[in-house]
């Protein structure tokens, strides 16, 4: 069980951690509009560069989808199917994660730091507004950060600098949740403390106290 008063803050993944996701849905997806290895595109270990350059926010959705096509041979299928089978990884937000997340903001300061890009943000809220009433994310956290709009990402360690710096924070005051193994270590190289969620461990174990 987590000790609050050891933290100034808390910072949360998104996907795997708060909303459900499954890898494997874009890759079935991909499959049935005739790609059979999306897995070496991307994956939850790794991801081709043209993923990265839409989740730091140096290429338009437009181009991102249009380059999509092209490298997986897909130039006669409609956007549309393009983007439905991109954001077919996401799936629902439980409403006890969304009810502990307020409980921790009445005590703590807490972040979102989400990996992302304009296409599933806005797929996203559409799922949070027509499931919870909430138009995006911003009632759950003190501060929201998707790579997309800070052009940095995890686990590079300026993504979390990027925080610390914004809100004066030393890093040993922080504590950082995610289900990547990879970004676990990447905060712990600015020497954040961070736990990785696995099936073993969720957000209702970590926070006994609060559910």
């Amino acid at each position: 069980m987590i000790d609050l008063t050891e933290y100034k803050a808390i910072i949360f993944d998104l996907g795997g951690v708060i909303l459900n996701i499954d890898y494997n849905r874009p890759i079935e997806a991909f499959k049935k509009l005739g790609v059979q290895d999306f897995h070496a595109h991307y994956q939850k270990k790794g991801q081709s560069e043209l993923f990265d350059l839409l989740e730091t926010g140096k290429i338009s959705n437009q181009r991102f989808i249009e380059t999509l096509k092209s490298q997986l041979n897909l130039l006669h299928t409609p956007c549309q199917q393009i983007t439905a089978a991109w954001n077919s990884i996401l799936l629902d937000f439980p409403k006890h994660r969304l009810e502990l997340l307020l409980q921790l903001k009445s005590k703590i300061t807490t972040f979102l730091l989400s990996n992302t890009n304009a296409i599933h943000i806005k797929a996203f809220h559409e799922i949070l507004e027509q499931t919870h009433g909430h138009k995006d994310l911003s009632a759950f956290f003190h501060k929201v950060y998707y790579s997309s709009d800070i052009k940095l990402r995890k686990p590079n360690k300026e993504a979390f600098e990027y925080i610390l710096n914004a809100h004066d924070l030393k890093a040993n005051q922080v504590l950082f949740i995610d289900d990547s193994i990879q970004h676990v270590q990447g905060a712990r190289t600015v020497g954040i403390k961070a736990i990785h969620l696995n099936g073993d461990l969720d957000m209702s174990t970590l926070f006994k106290a609060f559910v």
